[in-house]
């Protein structure tokens, strides 16, 4: 009797209209492929870049793949993790009857990225610096979902304990408070004298360059203030590691994903209006599989 050959991996991606930070996702994904060559794994994205997930997975059923382990390649669980990708993958399963699959929780906070976050701290500050001078600004995406945006103050706080630096503060880049220039004014007046801004992304983009852009406006406007940009944490070990060990955790059943204050099963104040909500793929332009219709489903909490 053989022994049936392990669930494939497919890294889902959230895209951006920035080549170098699709080809970043892309280019992840093939070190991933070369690390596991026992592996079929294969990537896509829920909109704005190619490859789609749909031709990742198409991708995967073409060389014989049957079962496979999606793990979002997300920092946070917001309504890509949460509803887009689900609802892409059941949108597949009707694509490729007889195909199977688990779902991986997206990867932060977790140690292995805090230690490339303070990796990527030390890189921006001049050597002479010492931590207890130094504030970091953690500047997460921004999300409509509540949940997603407490789990960006999560790393923070996870950040600040036990490494020295004065504090951590957060902001966002988009869709939520404070933005960029409000969060180095908290800063400021907490009696911030040497600020560092660190960006919660895994690779380039449009976003992240926002980020710097914002942030050497605003300290252009303030020469007082001693400030640096960080980098992205990037395509490290502890990244590529990381995804795996989300696949091993969705091949094993050992999710953890945290439901308690998800915005699609707890009515949040404000946000009444989305609990039990259906979940519709994202229309991505580059997926030919447009003459199939999907349907919407529930956010899925059978973790």
């Amino acid at each position: 009797m053989t022994t049936p050959p392990p669930p494939a991996l497919l890294v889902a991606g959230h895209g951006t209209r920035d080549d170098a930070g699709a080809e970043a996702f892309r280019a992840f994904v093939r070190e991933l492929g070369r690390r596991h060559p026992e592996l079929p794994v294969a990537g896509g994205f829920i909109e704005l870049s190619p490859p789609p997930l749909g031709e990742a997975v198409a991708e995967l059923v073409e060389r014989g793949v049957r079962r496979f382990a999606a793990v979002p390649l997300m920092l946070v669980s917001a309504g890509h993790a949460k509803g887009d990708i689900p609802a892409a993958l059941t949108r597949e399963k009707e694509r490729h009857p007889g195909i199977s699959y688990t779902y991986g929780r997206p990867l932060g906070p977790h140690p292995s990225l805090l230690s490339v976050l303070e990796r990527r701290l030390d890189e921006a500050v001049d050597p002479s610096w010492d931590r207890s001078e130094v504030t970091v600004l953690l500047v997460g995406r921004g999300s409509t979902d509540p949940d997603a945006n407490a789990e960006v103050h999560k790393a923070a706080r996870l950040l600040w304990e036990g490494r020295g630096y004065v504090g951590v503060e957060t902001a966002f880049v988009s869709l939520a408070a404070p933005d960029v220039p409000s969060g180095l004014d908290r800063c400021v007046r907490l009696g911030a004298r040497r600020i560092v801004v660190l960006p919660y992304f895994l690779f380039t983009g449009i976003l992240p360059d926002r980020v710097r852009r914002q942030t050497a406006d605003w300290a252009a406007a303030r020469p007082e203030a001693d400030v640096r940009s960080a980098d992205v944490i990037g395509p490290d070990p502890e990244l590529l590691d990381l995804v795996m060990e989300r696949y091993e955790e969705a091949v094993k059943g050992d999710l953890r994903m945290n439901c308690d204050s998800c915005v699609y099963r707890i009515a949040l104040p404000g946000f009444e209006d989305k609990v039990g909500l259906p979940q519709q793929p994202h229309f991505h332009p580059d997926d030919d599989g447009h003459h199939h219709h999907g349907h919407g489903h529930a956010h899925s909490h059978a973790h």
